[in-house]
Order: C-alpha cells, then sequence, then structure tokens
C-alpha cells in the first residue's frame, strides 16, 4: 500500500500563499509521515508544528488549535473540505495508490445480482473512479454515483456521518458497492435498505454488510430505553466546530423540561475514561460526530445516545421518523 501525498500540489499551493508557520493536521494512519511532510514543508522557508490530535475526518479541522501555535494556516492532509471555516486551511486529499483490477475483479461473483449499482467511494480512492466506473460497466452493470448531497465534496464521495446522497438514489439502484473500508460501509448499511457491499481494498475482502443494519438498530433502541429511565444527564459538546450535531441549549432546555437535571460538558475529544469521572451521571447525550455513540455502544458503561436518539426518548421525535430519516 502506498500513499500519493500530492507533493507538487503542496508545494505549489504552499508558494502561492506564503504562510510563515503552517499547523499540519494527518490523520491516524498517516502521522507516520509526519517527519517526511514536515521537511518538504520546512524546505520551502516555513515552520511546521504537527498537530497530535487526533483526526478523523474533515470535521476534525480546528482553528482554535493553529490560533493557539501561530500558525497562519492550516495543512489538512488525507480528507476533502467538509465545512466551511474562518481561517485559511489547504486541503491535500492524498492519493492511494493500487492496482484495484484484481478486487474488482473478485467482487464480481458476490454482486452477481446487482444489475444496477449505486457506487460510492472514499476520498483516496477519487482519482480512480473513472477506471472503476469503466470496469463495472464493462461487465455489464449500471453505475450511479451517490448524489454530492450534504457536506459530501463530490458526487460519489461517502464520509462517515452522511448518507443522504445514497438515499437519494436507493429506488434506482438493486445494491451499493462501497470502494473504501468498514467504517463507510457500516455506516451505509444504517442508512439504506438495498443490500451493501463493501470493497475493502486494504483487507483484499469483498463482503456483503448483512445484519449489520438490524444488529445496529437493536443497541439503539435499547441505549432509547436507558436514556428514557435516566435521571441525571450529561451533554457531551466538542469544541471543534465540524463536530457538532445539534443544539446543545436547546436540547439542555428539553431535557430538563421532561424532568431530568442536566449539564453541558465540552470535551475536546470524547471518551470512555472520561465519561468514567462523571460518575454521578446516569447517562449521556453526544452531539459530536454521531458514529462515537453507534460505533462504540459495548465500550462505555452507560448509555450514550445521539441528539436525534435524545429527542426521541423525550418525546419529541418519534423512533419511526428516525429511522426513516436516518439515524445519522
Amino acid at each position: 500500500m502506498a500513499f500519493d501525498f500530492e507533493k507538487q500540489k503542496l508545494v505549489t499551493e504552499l508558494k502561492k500563499l506564503k504562510p510563515k508557520k503552517v499547523l499540519v493536521q494527518l490523520p491516524e494512519g498517516i502521522k507516520r509521515q509526519a517527519t517526511n511532510i514536515a521537511e518538504t514543508i520546512e524546505d520551502l522557508g516555513i515552520e511546521v508544528i504537527i498537530s497530535g490530535e487526533t483526526c478523523w475526518g474533515g470535521c476534525c479541522v480546528y482553528p482554535k488549535e493553529a490560533e493557539l501555535v501561530g500558525a497562519d494556516l492550516i495543512v489538512h492532509f488525507g480528507h476533502a473540505e467538509f465545512i466551511k471555516v474562518d481561517y485559511p486551511v489547504l486541503y491535500i486529499e492524498v492519493k492511494d495508490i493500487l492496482n484495484l483490477t484484481p478486487i474488482l475483479e473478485k467482487s464480481l461473483e458476490s454482486i452477481k445480482n446487482i444489475k444496477t449499482m449505486g457506487l460510492s467511494y472514499s476520498i483516496q480512492h477519487r482519482h480512480d473512479l473513472n477506471k472503476i466506473i469503466k470496469f463495472y460497466e464493462d461487465a455489464g452493470k449500471k453505475v450511479i454515483l451517490s448524489k454530492k448531497h450534504g457536506k459530501v465534496a463530490y458526487e460519489g464521495h461517502i464520509v462517515g456521518c452522511q448518507y443522504e446522497g445514497l438515499k437519494d438514489i436507493e429506488d434506482q439502484v438493486d445494491g451499493f458497492v462501497i470502494i473504501g473500508n468498514n467504517f463507510h460501509s457500516m455506516g451505509a448499511s444504517i442508512a439504506v435498505e438495498k443490500p451493501v457491499f463493501l470493497i475493502d481494498v486494504y483487507n483484499d475482502e469483498v463482503k456483503e454488510m448483512k445484519g449489520i443494519r438490524d444488529k445496529i438498530i437493536r443497541e439503539r433502541a435499547i441505549s432509547i430505553e436507558k436514556f428514557k429511565d435516566a435521571k441525571k444527564i450529561g451533554i457531551i459538546k466538542e469544541v471543534r466546530p465540524g463536530q457538532l450535531f445539534g443544539n446543545a441549549e436547546y436540547l439542555l432546555k428539553e431535557i430538563k423540561g421532561a424532568g431530568k437535571q442536566a449539564i453541558i460538558i465540552e470535551m475536546n475529544e470524547l471518551t470512555p475514561d472520561k465519561l468514567m469521572n462523571f460518575y454521578d451521571l446516569d447517562g449521556f447525550v453526544e452531539i459530536a460526530c454521531p458514529r462515537i455513540a453507534v460505533d462504540d455502544f459495548s465500550k462505555y458503561g452507560k448509555t450514550v445516545v445521539t441528539y436525534k436518539e435524545a429527542l426521541v426518548a423525550i418525546g419529541k421525535r418519534s423512533w419511526e421518523e428516525s429511522l426513516e430519516k436516518g439515524l445519522l
């Protein structure tokens, strides 16, 4: 597996922007490249600070961190733009350099019953999109890209919390193919009812995400029921602007109106260890990335629900509406 860090684009854009100091944000999987990336930028006479904070997506752009270290530009690797922030940001999407043909050929048996396929990809495979489409069309498939809907950057692009673009085409396809990893395909399987197949290029695996949706819906229903019984609630708000999926102040008012005690807690990242310190609370609502509550269901000793689920629990929204519009 090799990555193209788009060095020429990086150098060209930095020469154009002429920053004196940059804050570099790297996803967890490529932080090992920090030294090489820093050297490339320093060779241009620019001071470099590497962010050690987690960077799970384009939602993790954090201007306050850049301000604190005195950087006049954020260089964000590995993701496309997700939100607009009031700070200069240079996005370097990073290309995954792979020969996809063998695994695409391998996928044909698994998706033999899908004549019209909805196709989505994680950003590292965007440069191969035309080749992927041509391969499947040559194999007799009709390919429809998921729509550019919500905060995704491109048609066909998939991110962990935005699946409206798949739902937009669901009635036109027999199933979905996701080029990427388990994180994206699991989210897709929650959002749509048609079959979802993952082409996991990193583990050389093709699998149907069968049963995942039902399992997660059961887990979310359990969490909501537990939340209904909770008396003291913590509403967790993350400081990064892209990690905001709900109005904490509104929710505080509504939860108190439902007869519960509640406080707002601010964090730069939600972890099970941090929640343990609030041992007097019975449950939590996290209005950061909804995948935190969904994916990490088994990690928390107390119930953690999303903003939408909290509204269901206090009777401000129906469970049926939540399922129809999407859990995420």
